[in-house]
């Protein structure tokens, strides 16, 4: 069995992703920004001997710091980046109203904090031998989607994978994986209820792209279902 760790697992995806990570044996550290607010988690947590609860905002540098010395060097085979932010209303994102202050912490929290947190665990995921980093973007970051708008969101995500790609580089050398995940448009709170897939079949599809991934894969963009997504 497995060390996982979630980034973002107090609902939807990552609530999800660790239920079915501990329900298959693994250890699951569980990384919430608010544990005072993850009744969800903490209730999964309460049925499972594999969960641990561990306080991470993505969005705040001295958090990620906290949580890596408390979590030490323990040896770590999956590391996921689940927590984001859309980024304000769909009206607040047009060039005509845009929500600059948003637009800051929106990068925080999309974009500079996965790659803080890839900082701050590297040495974990060494420690595996053959670590997995994945990082939860969008089909908005990529240069092919069709629509306009929503300018924070898309453009955070477009540069966290980025930021996964250069990382994918310049750990060529390190036994990591690094890849960047559309999840599908998902049945949660961001996706809304008509959304296309459940967070079961989301979460289902991301482990078995996980288990299929060589260090040869580095810096793939995929889709939850396996394929490739173009940049």
């Amino acid at each position: 069995m497995s060390n996982i760790m979630i980034v973002g697992a107090t609902r939807g995806i990552g609530l999800e992703l660790t239920k079915q990570y501990a329900e298959e044996g693994n250890s699951v550290i569980a990384c919430a920004r608010d544990t005072g607010s993850a009744s969800l988690l903490d209730e999964l947590a309460s049925g499972s001997d594999n969960i641990t609860i561990e306080q991470l905002d993505v969005s705040n540098p001295s958090s990620i710091e906290e949580a890596s010395n408390k979590i030490g060097d323990t040896a770590i085979d999956t590391v996921i980046i689940v927590a984001g932010a859309v980024g304000g209303m769909p009206e607040n994102q047009s060039i005509d109203n845009i929500d600059i202050e948003e637009w800051h912490r929106t990068l925080d929290t999309n974009t500079i904090g996965p790659l803080l947190v890839a900082k701050a665990f590297k040495d974990n995921l060494v420690a595996s031998g053959n670590g997995n980093l994945m990082i939860l973007s969008s089909q908005l970051g990529a240069s092919t989607w069709p629509m306009g708008g929503m300018y924070i969101y898309s453009t955070t995500k477009a540069a966290v994978g980025k930021a996964g790609k250069i990382l994918s580089l310049d750990w060529a050398e390190e036994p990591i994986t690094v890849s960047i995940m559309h999840p599908g448009w998902v049945q949660t709170d961001m996706g809304g209820p008509t959304a296309e897939i459940t967070a079961e079949e989301s979460a289902s599809g991301i482990r078995n792209v996980i288990n299929g991934l060589t260090k040869e894969d580095s810096g793939n963009f995929y889709k939850w279902n396996g394929e490739i997504h173009p940049w």
